[in-house]
């Protein structure tokens, strides 16, 4: 089904948690970028259009300022994030510049999706980049969105900005193959589910663990994410993002994942 949902979709949103950006040393890993980038490139060349949802800032905040890596002051996360942005703006550039495709930055907070006048300018802008071939990449203003740097919920983000775009798919890229019925990190006899229909019932039949269990949003806001997008009938991946070609493999059938889809 993966194969078929991507291949029929022509709006998809991409959302990249900070564990899939990062390398083995917690620095943003260039060459994941750019191999994501020439294949979003591709996936433009055929027609479609792409949005991004990252995260990361923090990640490459700590990168560039490693003295700040112990400080845990609110104040210090905040200017990391400040710093990370820049970083991660830049490295998301030198990803898609050989494709020849320029990318823009759009900032939000959960308050921007309330107002209605901010939430029309958002659409507005979203639909005019992407139809003049640039990539959008979204992440939480978290230099004053104090909530998303205790919680890393840019799950939450990537579905609303799919509903604001009226995405025909979102994918959710993280450190894991998919929803599984246990946690595969602590047992070894977890099993991948393929498809949910009813996240009402994975809620009470699935045991999720705690918000860190899975990465930094945790499963549960993937969760919450899944319902919110097919409420409004756009249909979810999650899947592994630090896999070989992951996109392609997903694409040809050849890499598993979990589908949303009611």
């Amino acid at each position: 089904m993966i194969p078929q949902l991507i291949a029929g979709a022509r709006k998809i949103l991409f959302k990249f948690g900070s564990n899939t950006l990062a390398d083995r040393s917690g620095r943003i890993n260039d060459d994941f970028l750019a191999e994501f980038a020439r294949q979003g490139a591709e996936l433009m060349r055929g027609g479609k259009q792409i949005v991004l949802v990252s995260s990361g800032a923090q990640v490459a905040g700590l990168s560039t300022m490693d003295k700040w890596a112990r400080k845990r002051d609110l104040h210090y996360r905040q200017a990391l994030c400040a710093v990370g942005q820049v970083k991660l703006m830049d490295a998301w550039e030198r990803a898609f510049a050989p494709q020849g495709i320029h990318i823009a930055q759009i900032l939000l907070t959960r308050d921007d999706f309330s107002d209605h006048t901010r939430t029309l300018h958002m659409r507005n802008t979203l639909f005019t980049l992407v139809d003049e071939g640039i990539v959008p990449v979204i992440n939480e203003n978290d230099t004053v969105s104090v909530e998303e740097i205790k919680i890393g919920d840019n799950d939450t983000l990537a579905a609303q900005s799919a509903i604001l775009w009226s995405a025909d798919l979102l994918v959710l890229f993280s450190d894991i193959e998919g929803l599984y019925d246990k946690n595969p990190k602590e047992d070894p006899t977890a099993k991948l589910v393929d498809r949910v229909r009813d996240i009402a019932a994975v809620k009470v039949s699935v045991r999720t663990g705690g918000t860190s269990s899975f990465g930094t949003g945790g499963i549960v806001t993937k969760l919450d994410a899944a319902e919110l997008a097919m409420s409004y009938g756009i249909p979810m991946i999650l899947a592994h993002g630090g896999k070989p070609r992951a996109l392609e493999a997903l694409s040809a059938g050849t890499q598993r994942g979990t589908v949303f889809l009611a």
